[in-house]
């Protein structure tokens, strides 16, 4: 009976043994302010393994070192049943930022998620676009699960019963102060694997943190100069005649253009794809690039991910494909060096060598019908579910890098991404299409390492197209994409004149926006960011009371009132969209004196105030003390040299560190750019005077002159 015994004692702790790896996480420091973490058999494909990604350490380091908010045994990995769970710690006031691209929420405490990349389905619940397991505290560090598994996040969800800080058990019939979500000191993650790499980034800043976090992963991307004006996506189905027309119509009205974008119909099969331009409509595709061309206008492709049998690409690449096809078209295998070199060699042979400028990269996000299972297999044996969350990531950077290899910058759309993708010159978008949600889009895509753009499609009312233009204006990419319902700019007459307007703005905004980028490149810093992000901010949440309802809230939980409708562009300005049937709305000023963009007069100071610039104004404030560059009205970029407008606002003195380059190649990266430093004095008189170095401005690729204006 004791053999017995001991025997299947002996049992239970090789079975436990197997069970659960207790052994302890290892600690790495990566770069200043960054250590990587791992425990158990971390997976080898990741999110940042396959991308070529070369951290920016120099520029890490010269941010200033912060201690993490918490000690290294607070953090609890483990890994049971080849299962990797995390903790972290959560004190009751912080605020958790970042876990994808969230349309509806800012602030991400009291929040369960499975970040998975699929179509965003009109809930934050981590089926998004990039749903990057990227979170940054409000104490000042931010964490990567650097995994491409779907996983599981508990953000201060569950209690435990070896809480250090539980909360108060209360009674429902009798306390008032019972509620259905108690407090929890913790932050949970569960990833479907042997082990993890976990990378953490300290502050002090949130700023900081999110800085450090987009130079790891290679800095953000500086796009072309002409990527920063406006696009617009023609109807499918057109024809090279019928595009030039449409440009020509841009032309007689004076309405801005920069780039043109083509719809699947392009190309001889789609839905499937070819990628070989349609004989029909594009009998001469070189000629067609060179008559854009010499017009100044660019040229952007749609193209999904699925090979066309009809195709000269379909016999080459199939043996690098999956088990499994999508619209009947085979599935490249992109992890494998073989796929990524056939598709350069075709892309090149057909798009790149006439001269396209880039690539709308569609369906490589889900949903679950029309995109590979998780059972399909892969020649490279990575598992389905990796090249699911990576297969964007994996599409931005075969791109990307057929551009480098010729030293020449794109810039376009993707509808999938993940972590590590900063430094690729791609913006998000979809299909889901509500205003307000886009513009929390916006907010969110700082956090996380991506870029987000709230495009025009098509509106109800002339009041609504107005508001969607100008907030697209305000966005990393400005677009009007047509390609469904043939609208135009001057769709609306009645609002035609105000949206060129607010076009011609983003034009003159241009020198200010590439700068910001250039930030953005080499400094980390997000050029379109949350405002939780900006130094002097303060939103406190509001608990909005919510009576007790026996069916529509049983548990008469609070709702969280968070400020998801406002955000910084670039170091000075401050934009907060009004949206359809809206005349007026409340703006949250940082610290600080705060100036009207358009007229200069001061509107407050660290302090909440109420907006009403009427229809034609989308409201825009401006830091004291800012310096904002400006080109002259233009509808183009055509390598002209234009007059600089140099205008600084409010009372303190400023300066601004202006960017150029030859905007075009990556010779920037071998230091072939210019930083102009613009100053503006103040004496005690509040008397202001301008300084540039006039040499500065005539050797850049961009500015003939400059002036300075004084608000």
């Amino acid at each position: 009976m004791k053999y017995i015994f001991y025997t299947y004692l002996a049992l239970v702790l090789v079975s436990c043994s197997n069970n659960k790896n207790s052994s302890s996480p290892r600690w790495e420091q990566a770069a200043r302010g960054v250590w990587k973490v791992s425990v158990g058999d971390p997976d080898k494909v990741n999110l940042l393994s396959e991308l070529n990604i070369v951290p920016n350490l120099d520029a890490i380091a010269e941010i200033r070192e912060s201690p993490l908010p918490f000690g290294r045994e607070e953090v609890e990995i483990e890994v049971v049943d080849n299962r990797t769970f995390l903790r972290f710690p959560l004190e009751e006031s912080e605020k958790i930022f970042g876990l994808g691209l969230n349309f509806k929420t800012v602030e991400q405490r009291d929040r369960i998620l499975r970040l998975h990349v699929d179509h965003y389905g009109g809930r934050d619940d981590g089926r998004t676009h990039a749903p990057v397991p990227f979170f940054v505290s409000s104490r000042g560090y931010g964490v990567l699960i650097n995994a491409a598994r779907y996983i599981d996040v508990w953000v201060g969800t569950g209690v435990r019963k070896d809480s250090e800080h539980p909360p108060v058990a209360r009674d429902r019939n009798s306390d008032l102060d019972w509620t259905a979500k108690p407090y929890s000191d913790n932050l949970e993650i569960l990833i479907p694997a042997g082990g993890a790499e976990v990378i953490v980034f300290s502050g002090p800043t949130m700023l900081d943190v999110v800085r450090r976090f987009n130079l790891y992963n290679g800095g953000g991307c500086l796009p072309p100069k002409w990527g920063l004006g406006f696009w617009h996506r023609v109807p499918t189905l057109y024809t090279d005649k019928e595009i030039e027309e449409e440009v020509k119509e841009f032309e007689e009205k004076g309405f801005p253009l920069s780039v043109i974008g083509l719809e699947p119909d392009w190309m001889t099969a789609a839905y499937p794809c070819t990628y070989e331009w349609d004989p029909g409509r594009f009998p001469e595709p070189a000629a067609f690039q060179q008559t854009m061309k010499e017009r100044n206008i660019r040229t952007n492709l749609w193209i999904n991910p699925y090979i066309s049998p009809q195709g000269e690409l379909y016999d080459k690449i199939e043996p690098y494909t999956s088990s499994h096809t999508v619209w009947c078209g085979l599935v490249p295998d992109y992890t494998m060096p073989q796929a990524q070199d056939l598709l350069k060699q075709h892309f090149r042979k057909h798009q790149l060598d006439i001269g396209v400028s880039g690539y709308k990269m569609d369906e490589n996000d889900g949903y679950d019908f029309w995109l590979w299972p998780d059972v399909a297999t892969f020649p490279s044996h990575t598992p389905a579910e990796q090249i699911r969350q990576i297969y964007g990531s994996l599409m931005q950077k075969i791109t990307t890098e057929m551009y480098e290899e010729e030293n020449i910058r794109t810039y376009g759309l993707v509808r999938a991404g993940n972590a590590g993708t900063s430094s690729f010159p791609f913006v998000l978008y979809n299909d889901y299409y509500n205003h307000r949600d886009f513009i929390t889009a916006l907010i969110n895509s700082s956090f996380i390492g991506v870029f987000w753009t709230p495009e025009v499609r098509a509106s109800h009312t002339s009041e609504e197209w107005l508001r969607r233009m100008q907030t697209v204006c305000f966005s990393p990419l400005a677009m009007l994409n047509a390609w469904a319902d043939g609208t135009k700019p001057w769709s609306f007459p009645d609002v035609a004149e105000q949206v060129n307007e607010v076009a011609r703005l983003r034009m003159s905004l241009i020198p200010y926006l590439y700068s910001s980028f250039a930030d953005y490149a080499f400094k980390g810093i997000p050029p379109v960011r949350a405002m939780n992000l900006e130094e002097g901010y303060r939103a406190d949440v509001v608990l909005k009371e919510v009576s007790f309802d026996a069916t529509a809230n049983p548990y008469a939980m609070a709702l969280k009132q968070e400020v998801k409708d406002q955000f910084m562009v670039g170091e000075y300005l401050l934009v907060a969209p009004l949206f359809e049937g809206e005349k007026e709305r409340q703006v949250i000023l940082p610290q600080g004196k705060w100036y009207d963009f358009y007229t200069g007069e001061c509107v407050g100071e660290g302090e909440v105030i109420t907006a009403s610039p009427g229809l034609s104004k989308i409201p825009v404030y401006v830091k004291d003390g800012a310096v904002i560059p400006l080109y002259p009205e233009t509808a183009k970029l055509d390598g002209t040299k234009y007059p600089l407008e140099i205008r600084h606002y409010g009372e303190k003195p400023g300066t601004y560190s202006l960017y150029d380059d030859d905007g075009e190649s990556y010779n920037y990266r071998k230091g072939e750019y210019m930083r102009i430093p613009l100053e503006v004095s103040v004496d005690a008189s509040g008397k202001k005077e301008g300084k540039v170095e006039t040499s500065d401005i005539e050797r850049s690729w961009s500015f003939s002159d400059y002036r300075f204006v004084f608000y």
